[in-house]
């Protein structure tokens, strides 16, 4: 597949980049078809910057700080996205709550990846709470972003049996490995049309 055949993706971090690192890794493969064309982060110090840069993709940051309000901070990061032409999102550990028209501007053509099995244990803290619940399996999903917290519909997902021993640390080691698996799958899936988020709210899928 030629690159100019592969659809365009934007990925939002906000840290180190981890899952961000799994999608270029993946979009790297000829038969891919998404490619990585920028890189956007809300901290000036995110780590995955410099891992994005390494590998020729525009990276920038577009600090917070530096703007009087979220709107207009949100209105920076639409135009970064627009100038690098991407027809997806991905939200790969970008620490900031979406405002409802930045999430119907890309309504359909934004995903996140969650550490936990959704609908279990969204926000923060996933690995803690379903230790304390008892839970015996955990895992990751990958949805579409909507409106309201980790409630999108649900493309993809990874379950990871909870050892007996397991810490928050040694259990989120284990879902980070399924996410690096499940997040370029997700991706993949809705580059090449196999999923779309319907007008209802529902994740359908055509392969």
């Amino acid at each position: 597949m030629s690159a100019a055949a592969k659809v365009p993706v934007a990925i939002l971090i906000s840290g180190r980049g981890s899952n961000m690192g799994a999608l270029i890794a993946a979009s790297l493969k000829a038969d891919f078809p998404a490619r990585i064309v920028a890189v956007i982060s809300d901290k000036p110090d995110a780590l995955g910057l410099e891992h994005a840069r390494g590998f020729g993709i525009h990276a920038v940051a577009i600090p917070r700080p530096d703007f009087p309000g979220k709107a207009e901070h949100e209105a920076a990061v639409i135009a970064a996205i627009e100038a690098s032409g991407a027809q997806i999102v991905a939200l790969a550990g970008y620490m900031r709550l979406l405002s409802r028209d930045f999430v119907k501007r890309y309504s359909g053509k934004m995903i996140n990846i969650h550490p936990s099995l959704l609908p279990a244990f969204p926000g923060l803290a996933t690995h803690e709470r379903a230790l304390a619940a008892g839970c015996r399996v955990h895992g990751c999903t990958v949805h579409f972003v909507t409106e309201g917290m980790d409630e999108g519909p649900i493309i993809e997902q990874e379950a990871v049996r909870i050892a007996r021993d397991d810490t928050p640390e040694t259990l989120a080691a284990r879902v980070l490995e399924a996410e690096h698996r499940i997040y370029p799958e997700a991706l993949a899936l809705l580059a090449r049309g196999g999923v779309r988020m319907s007008g209802d709210g529902r994740a359908i899928f055509s392969d």
